[in-house]
């Protein structure tokens, strides 16, 4: 059964560690993710861009195939779905589908726009007992074609977006999404820690995990992140296993690719992937 995300991150901030957000974009993915999570009895976040909900037949799909792995895999761990770097329709959206969080990223609008949409989807969440993520401060990189220079969020601003009642708070602190550059300056701590002291006991959140220095993870989590976002390193992961079987040519044997050979690679480096970041995040044994 799925499960709103504020269980998870209440226990993982006041525990001083991070719940991972694994992005989701298949079948294999999705199973990968969910029996790693069981194996190291760790709560998970799946997340979904609506790039990729689009790619996987629909946000409706995406809750019965995670509903029916949750069943047949048998999985005991909290396990929410969650909404990456929503629009505000796609927010809606998720809600109507059967998600259990959602995340409403405004902001790109003015901070009055980004607080009045925000207030609306508070209501909507509260009332079906939803977990809902705000952001403040636009996380550098693209993600779905959204390109963000990495700024750092106003203190201020999080407080605002804070006291409105949502969830947990992802606020811009230099972190970007996809691989860091050579000349990264590095995790604003400064801006960090002046945004937990702003915002008291809510859980933040942390976007761009893949090539963060494992010391500024921990850092960033002593400072109230308790959860971290991971989507590249899973892709670069998946794409490496399943080119090296591909010219390795295991599977050119007159009858063409056997799609369930070909993906094998890709799922077993995810779990890979996934069981590395749990360790590293804290969050084995915390189910």
């Amino acid at each position: 059964m799925l499960v709103s995300a504020k269980e998870m991150l209440t226990k993982a901030k006041a525990g001083k560690y991070a719940v991972g957000q694994f992005n989701i974009n298949n079948l294999e993915w999705t199973k990968s993710i969910l029996s790693t999570a069981q194996e190291l009895q760790s709560p998970v976040i799946l997340g979904v861009s609506e790039g990729a909900g689009k790619y996987m037949c629909g946000y409706k799909t995406i809750v019965g195939m995670v509903n029916g792995m949750l069943e047949e895999l048998k999985i005991t761990v909290p396990v929410a779905l969650h909404l990456d770097h929503g629009s505000f329709e796609g927010a809606k959206a998720c809600i109507n589908a059967g998600f259990s969080s959602i995340m409403f990223d405004g902001s790109h609008y003015p901070i009055e726009e980004n607080i009045a949409k925000t207030t609306e989807l508070v209501n909507a969440c509260n009332i079906l007992g939803l977990s809902l993520e705000a952001e403040v401060g636009s996380i550098g990189g693209e993600e779905d074609g959204v390109i963000g220079a990495g700024e750092c969020a106003d203190p201020d601003e999080c407080k605002a977006v804070a006291d409105l009642g949502v969830t947990m708070l992802a606020a811009g602190i230099g972190n970007i999404h996809g691989k860091y550059p050579d000349n990264w300056a590095g995790l604003s701590f400064e801006t960090l820690d002046a945004i937990q002291a702003k915002t008291g006991d809510m859980p933040l959140v942390l976007h761009g995990g893949t090539g963060i220095p494992a010391d500024m993870i921990k850092k960033a989590i002593s400072l109230g992140v308790a959860k971290i976002n991971v989507n590249t390193e899973c892709q670069l992961a998946f794409q490496e296993a399943t080119r090296k079987y591909i010219e390795a040519g295991k599977d050119l044997e007159g009858k063409g690719f056997d799609p369930r050979k070909l993906l094998a690679p890709g799922a077993e480096a995810i779990k890979a992937t996934v069981k590395e970041k749990m360790e590293l995040f804290g969050s084995v044994g915390k189910a």
